[in-house]
């Protein structure tokens, strides 16, 4: 059985620092608001920021099966390249059958996802967070 890996981008601070230290060395790399004495320090600071927005924007692609949310809405990334972006708003509850979790705006099904190929502990878990957040 497969796997998906969960990221709640809330409570992640390993992520939200190296998101905060990425944006710090951008800046100062970029406006070189220290004046060092060798100039390809700013150009080191500078790359070390984009390659630390590469890795916090690339994540989503580590994993092929892969959910991400916050109390605004979920990226769900299974057996897809893109995944579907869900707004948490704009649904009223979703439900779990036979592996098969619908998501619903109102009466009508907006989302249907086949988890057939999963731990059922991992669909639980997805279904739970979606109506916790709905």
């Amino acid at each position: 059985m497969k796997r998906i890996k969960f990221d709640n981008v809330a409570k992640n601070w390993l992520l939200i620092t190296l998101m905060l230290i990425s944006i710090l060395c951008l800046i100062f790399g970029a406006f070189e608001i220290i004046e060092f004495t060798n100039p390809k320090i700013n150009n080191w600071l500078r790359s070390i920021g984009f390659l630390g927005q590469a890795l916090y924007f690339s994540r989503m692609f580590w994993f092929r099966n892969y959910v991400q949310w916050n109390k605004k809405g979920a990226l769900i990334r299974i057996k897809s390249f893109w995944g579907e972006n869900i707004k948490f708003d704009e649904l009223s509850h979703a439900t779990l059958e036979h592996k098969n979790l619908k998501i619903f705006n109102g009466d009508a099904v907006r989302y249907e996802f086949d988890l057939s190929d999963f731990e059922r502990e991992d669909a639980e878990k997805l279904h739970t967070i979606i109506n916790q957040n709905c």
